[in-house]
């Protein structure tokens, strides 16, 4: 207390007391290339003079944010299900009514505002199963080991949670791929768990290499205790689709090693190139036989987020998990407890995914339309943007063989990779940063991703529509080619 009798004391939370792995977390996404130009976007409204009337955001995988239409099925079955009175209205089809009148009476007071099982809606984790049996061909999938969640995002972190323990050389290693989705790195630091970088092959096409694997795992085992192994397939941010015979190989490697697997499969309809198809974890698993499927553990993830859908605001998504201890899932199932239940629109709207209308349904012609051009549009833009920037010396950008991302290496001269670690900046950072306050084009730099020293990226979605994009990527090689010539 002071002399005139006022409290005085400094603060209880401040930047020391902190949690301190909260402050080890980055999440590049939406890092400060993106502060800075939402920045630049107020500017803009307030008159500020720019060498751009916008910005073009193509950070961020937001489909419907850069313009992609929704699913008209989708949208219908969920106004349904949001205001049941329009069930009583004649301007809605009888298959969207129906899957409407399904999830309103599995949910409690046949209200989506009510919370469900903190696992999720009953009805909707068996459609999942019976949607993971078709596309496996048959495989068995148990509704019980099938978690609906907020976005795949939230099973991931949630299989991190169950998995990190130990201190100091007995700490839990997680294998990630580098380049990588920030998320696995955020949460990582976030819970004290150690990051166990394996590097994807930029010259095969962002292959995985069992050889980097073996390389990984033994360098990680004299500072830590790795235990799981995640894979993005389809990539994020490489845009690479693994071959079965890698998928194989990584499983084999997982059961020789006695590591859990972590299989991030969100982008499994977005494949686009010749010869590429996506193979789901659990059914290569399953083909390899029993000494394999009965024994390696595997987490799978799927969302409603991105593929066609793109419906990222709804957070919805689910996992399925195999082969885990009985005991172990008796925590996961409390721990997911804790949250109550993931958001009952977005299971809904996971449930339409995996219970899309059927062929003699009054919906079916419309939506296999739908569905059938927003895929094939984003396999012309991707093949667009790999074309575009394979022109422009300097860089070169594999092809897009699936997800939504190009992930090119970028040249850069010494003079400029000088100057950014003069201002403390890595050198793609230095790059994209410039490349938003002339063009206004928001990009994130590869750095924030992980990638092979001395080597530079940037990642771009394909989503904007195709006359947006062939204007982004025009600007990206003017300003590249002009960047070049002001460094050299």
């Amino acid at each position: 207390m002071t002399e005139n009798g006022v409290f005085s004391r400094d603060k209880v939370l401040t930047i020391d007391t902190m949690n301190p792995t909260v402050k080890n977390v980055e999440y590049a996404v939406r890092g400060p290339i993106v502060q800075r130009a939402m920045q630049i976007e107020k500017e803009l409204r307030e008159g500020v003079k720019k060498p751009f009337t916008e910005v073009i955001k193509a950070n961020i995988g937001d489909a419907h944010a850069m313009g992609q239409q929704p699913i008209t099925f989708f949208r219908q079955v969920l106004a349904l299900c949001s205001y049941p009175e329009l069930l009583n209205e004649n301007m809605f089809p009888e298959d969207a009514k129906n899957r409407a009148r399904r999830i309103l009476q599995a949910c409690g007071g046949g209200s989506v505002g009510a919370y469900s099982a903190s696992q999720g809606i009953d009805c909707v984790r068996q459609d999942v199963a019976r949607y993971i049996e078709r596309r496996d061909g048959g495989v068995p999938c148990d509704p019980d080991n099938v978690y609906l969640t907020t976005g795949a995002s939230d099973g991931i972190v949630t299989m991190l949670k169950l998995l990190v323990c130990g201190e100091g050389a007995s700490r839990t290693g997680v294998m990630i791929s580098i380049p990588q989705y920030p998320l696995y790195s955020a949460a990582l630091a976030e819970l004290g768990a150690v990051q166990v970088n394996y590097y994807l092959n930029e010259e095969k096409c962002w292959s995985m290499d069992l050889s980097e694997l073996e390389r990984s795992l033994a360098e990680a085992r004299k500072h830590c205790n790795p235990k799981a192994l995640c894979i993005i397939n389809p990539g994020n941010p490489t845009g690479q689709v693994q071959s079965r015979q890698c998928i194989e190989d990584v499983i084999r490697f997982a059961a020789k090693e006695r590591l859990f697997l972590m299989a991030d499969e969100v982008y499994q309809d977005n494949v686009y190139a010749e010869g590429c198809q996506f193979h789901s974890f659990k059914k290569v698993l399953f083909e390899l036989g029993p000494e394999y499927s009965d024994n390696v553990e595997l987490a799978s993830f799927h969302s409603t987020s991105k593929c066609y859908m793109g419906e990222c605001g709804f957070r919805g998504g689910y996992m399925e998990v195999i082969n885990m201890d009985p005991e172990v899932q008796a925590q996961l199932s409390k721990l997911v407890s804790v949250r109550l239940c993931p958001p009952v629109p977005g299971q809904a709207l996971m449930d339409l995914v995996v219970n899309s209308p059927q062929p003699g349904e009054p919906s079916h012609t419309t939506f296999m339309k739908e569905r059938t051009a927003t895929l094939s549009l984003l396999a012309e833009k991707a093949k667009l943007t790999e074309q575009i920037l394979n022109t422009v010396p300097g860089i070169t950008c594999n092809p897009v063989q699936g997800a939504m991302y190009s992930f090119p290496n970028i040249s850069l001269p010494e003079k400029s990779i000088k100057e950014a670690k003069a201002l403390g900046q890595a050198p793609d950072m230095f790059y994209c940063m410039k490349l938003l306050e002339e063009t206004g084009i928001c990009l994130v730099p590869g750095s924030g991703f992980g990638q092979k020293d001395g080597t530079y990226h940037f990642r771009m979605t394909i989503l904007p529509p195709t006359d947006k994009l062939k204007i982004l990527l025009a600007k990206v090689k003017e300003f590249h080619q002009k960047f070049t010539q002001q460094y050299s």
